[in-house]
């Protein structure tokens, strides 16, 4: 008999964290094809370049899409979404059909195919309001803006595959990803790419409010890693699952570690804080390490190392 052949598919695999993870899960012995499902909309082919994935090109909204690419699938990892709390506040429709019907439409796809394993990305945005931390997956959601409604529409449809159908599914809810192949340059880039893109420019670092809101900032590669374990040793659970590791550095403190990163401050500029931001993020990540005890996440300064000497690479920051 032949060695199985394992096949993955990525949703939104041509994207940040999905390229990164295409990566991560051909580097596993234990699989041998991944296929990443992408309109392009915020992914980039070139995130593809040379790595091995093949790009199917598709909406997650079309079932005949879903079904070409999950032909002969093991499992999909659905990172496809309309990311940004900003871009949601101003079109909360786009972000409910690309997150909530977009993960609906997956769901399906997994049945028909087979019952495939199916993890799925959530969001730390659906605790919202609720102020307690650290943040624990049996506290109270209480989402503030449209983005944060459609992430716990995300993790509800795939624990309700779980309960419903048996579908093997697990949700884990993201917090601050950030690391290489994250683009700036855009009005909903994230905070450590903008951060990354304005110092190199040499223009104002911008944030919203005083600076002393936090984050649990969580580099890509330990997200991948953890993703990638979930994949190969089939991980369920029909309870939600933070993939982030207690940290909690407010956005001055990350001024603080960029510049040393740099080797010289950024110019910062106060503007008024952003309708539905939250104002502090930290995960309890007990029900994680439960899962995944062997997990090393990647200290702040070495991921933002990582992340400035990948920006330095590009044509935009080469002097």
């Amino acid at each position: 008999m032949g060695e199985p052949h394992v096949k993955v598919v990525v949703t939104g695999g041509a994207g940040f964290i999905g390229s990164n993870l295409g990566r991560e899960l051909l580097a596993r012995p234990d699989v041998d094809e991944v296929v990443a499902l992408d309109n392009l909309s915020t992914g980039h082919c070139a995130n593809l370049d040379g790595t091995g994935i093949r790009l199917h090109e598709g909406t997650i909204l079309d079932p005949a899409a879903l079904d070409e690419a999950c032909e002969g699938a093991d499992a999909i990892v659905h990172l496809a979404a309309l990311p940004s709390v900003p871009r949601s506040v101003i079109d909360p429709v786009a972000s409910h059909h690309a997150n909530a019907t977009g993960t609906l439409e997956v769901l399906q796809a997994a049945r028909r195919a087979g019952n495939l394993h199916v993890v799925v990305a959530s969001s730390s945005s659906v605790y919202g309001a609720n102020r307690e931390l650290p943040k624990r997956e049996a506290m109270r959601t209480a989402p503030i803006s449209p983005y944060a409604v459609s992430k716990q529409a995300t993790e509800a449809y795939a624990m309700s595959f779980g309960h419903t159908y048996g579908l093997p599914t697990l949700a884990f809810r993201f917090f601050n990803v950030y690391g290489p192949l994250q683009a700036a340059g855009h009005a909903y880039a994230a905070v450590i790419p903008n951060f990354v893109d304005a110092a190199l420019r040499g223009v104002p670092l911008t944030i919203h409010g005083d600076g002393e809101q936090t984050r649990d900032f969580t580099n890509v590669g330990t997200v991948t890693r953890v993703l990638a374990d979930a994949v190969t040793r089939t991980v369920t659970d029909l309870d939600p699952v933070n993939l982030a590791f207690g940290t909690r550095t407010s956005l001055n403190a990350l001024v603080a570690e960029l510049a040393d990163t740099l080797g010289f401050m950024p110019e910062v500029e106060h503007v008024d804080p952003r309708a539905g931001d939250v104002r502090d993020s930290q995960a309890d990540s007990t029900r994680l390490r439960h899962h995944f005890p062997d997990v090393e996440p990647v200290p702040l300064h070495v991921g933002l190392r990582q992340t400035v000497d990948w920006f330095r690479t590009l044509p935009d920051y080469q002097a």
